[in-house]
């Protein structure tokens, strides 16, 4: 019992330390798929990358635009937005807010 309240603790602790700046978002993108509808397996090969993700953390936004995202939001974005960055061994895009399509 005590193993696993300290595995919950350092799993809940381990927060990302970036803020991004002006109208920049931080997204996590979401693992690209690994069967299709018909159960074929792909292979790595051949996934695409993902164009959802959550938001992360999102900037202040512009001088007279304050950002629409928020951090926990699931967005839509484009298939080469964002510049990937990787953060404590996990990969994440930081991206215009301009570069998101919509929120889910």
């Amino acid at each position: 019992m005590k193993f696993t309240k300290h595995i919950l603790k350092t799993t809940f602790m381990s927060k990302i330390n970036v803020k991004p700046l002006g109208d920049r978002v931080l997204v996590e993108p979401a693992p690209a798929e690994t069967k299709t509808a018909g159960g074929i397996i792909i292979p790595d090969t051949a996934k695409e990358k993902p164009m959802r993700g959550k938001v992360i953390a999102a900037g202040t936004g512009k001088k007279d635009e304050p950002t629409t995202v928020k951090a926990g939001d699931v967005v839509l974005y484009g298939k080469f937005a964002g510049t990937e960055i990787n953060i404590d061994g996990k990969e994440y895009l930081m991206m215009r807010e301009s570069d998101i399509y919509a929120i889910i």
